[in-house]
């Protein structure tokens, strides 16, 4: 299950590189001084770095089978899947600040960056509880 778990992870890191580079490249970074986007810095660079600890803390866990790794990277995960949320509510919401880099989102490569995530959520929750039993 540890090595299912990170193959999923690296899917929904991937897609979400993938989300960011959109993002960037539509000049999410720009159009912070304006207020055209809906993704504040801090939620759109503490979403990946708290997901790359959680993937870190996962790696210690699948090296030392130390169930402490397992705990923390879903604590990590528990963050990141409530940035996570937040983001896609604001995705969806348009609102007054429609115009912004976001708007040009893949649907599918949003769905398929959520479904990887909960995926994962999920899977980190039950090989935790797993090594508690």
């Amino acid at each position: 299950m540890p090595l299912v778990v990170l193959i999923v992870w690296l899917v929904a890191a991937s897609v979400g590189v993938y989300l960011l580079y959109l993002w960037l490249r539509g000049g999410g970074l720009r159009q912070q001084a304006t207020k055209v986007t809906r993704f504040p810095k801090a939620l759109i660079f503490s979403h990946p770095l708290l997901a790359v600890t959680g993937l870190g803390l996962w790696a210690a866990f699948m090296v030392t089978r130390t169930g402490a790794y397992a705990w923390g990277s879903f604590g990590a995960l528990c963050v990141v899947a409530l940035l996570g949320f937040v983001m896609f509510t604001r995705w969806l919401g348009g609102g007054r600040h429609a115009r912004g880099a976001e708007n040009h989102f893949p649907v599918v490569a949003v769905g398929l960056h959520g479904l990887a995530g909960v995926s994962t959520f999920v899977l980190v929750l039950l090989t935790a509880a797993e090594l508690t039993r």
